[in-house]
């Protein structure tokens, strides 16, 4: 697999205090597997779906036990100008370019209006072995309190095109590479309670969204949407039992005709 350019989403981890409880959940849920935790690496757990590597969990490092969050990572072939032009442009840099022995480097940062995510500059860990399958990463979207600021701030960094679509009912962006989808940006309305920050919501892919909001309820998950059909799939927005947001498509059963979008210039 080759790597991937600048600003594509290439990998998502998340740090769970309960590990085992977020394996178990997970494996329920998407039917993940698991690799041998690298004890070098803090106990970083691979997960896969049908042998492929698809995402991993660890536990918080001492000192940074919170609130478990889904981190998404964004493909950079060098990750210190990246951290160089985040902070330029307004972001900021709460973990420095840091080697992960050969696999690559990361950074982690915050964009200007506080989501945060992570930067990968591979190695030989390339990123995601499977994408749109069941069980892999499909999409992502940047919900921000403040879309001016994050419309700024994206695409100078990460050099995105932005199309906007023409619907009255949201505010919504998409950041292209190239002719390439590959990051939505929803600025975040009235509904969502004043003390959730901006984030990134990532997607995981199944079969079928509703056996798998089903399956997650039972295990403890919260809907926060969902599930609704639209042209792009089948979806839910979900919190895990530890408090992670992500989403689940069924990217098979679609409806209705996709949205009008204007590029932004």
């Amino acid at each position: 697999m080759a790597v991937q350019p600048e600003g594509t989403p290439c990998w998502a981890d998340a740090m769970f205090s309960d590990v085992e409880g977020a394996k178990s959940f997970y494996g329920d849920v998407l039917g993940w597997t698991f690799g041998e935790s690298s004890s070098e690496y803090g106990n970083y757990t691979q997960a896969y779906a049908n042998g492929k590597a698809v995402a991993a969990v660890v536990p918080p490092m001492p000192g940074q036990e919170g609130q478990s969050a889904w981190c998404l990572y964004l493909a950079s072939p060098d990750a210190e100008a990246t951290a160089a032009k985040i902070r330029s442009h307004g972001g900021d840099v709460l973990m420095d370019p840091m080697k992960v022995g050969d696999f690559g480097s990361m950074l982690i940062a915050r964009d200007p209006a506080g989501a945060v995510f992570g930067v990968w500059q591979a190695g030989r860990h390339e990123g995601f072995e499977a994408r749109a399958v069941p069980g892999a990463y499909c999409w992502a979207e940047v919900f921000t309190r403040d879309p001016e600021r994050t419309d700024a701030f994206f695409p100078a960094v990460f050099g995105y095109r932005a199309k906007q679509l023409e619907d009255s009912a949201v505010d919504f962006r998409v950041y292209d590479l190239g002719q390439d989808p590959v990051l939505g940006r929803m600025a975040m309305t009235d509904e969502f309670p004043p003390e959730v920050p901006s984030y990134v919501n990532v997607y995981f892919t199944v079969d079928d969204c509703d056996a798998a909001v089903a399956k997650a309820t039972e295990r403890g998950a919260i809907v926060r949407f969902g599930p609704m059909t639209s042209p792009f799939g089948r979806f839910a927005a979900l919190t895990d039992p530890q408090g992670a947001a992500f989403s689940v498509i069924d990217v098979a059963t679609t409806e209705g005709t996709m949205p009008e979008a204007t590029e932004v210039t």
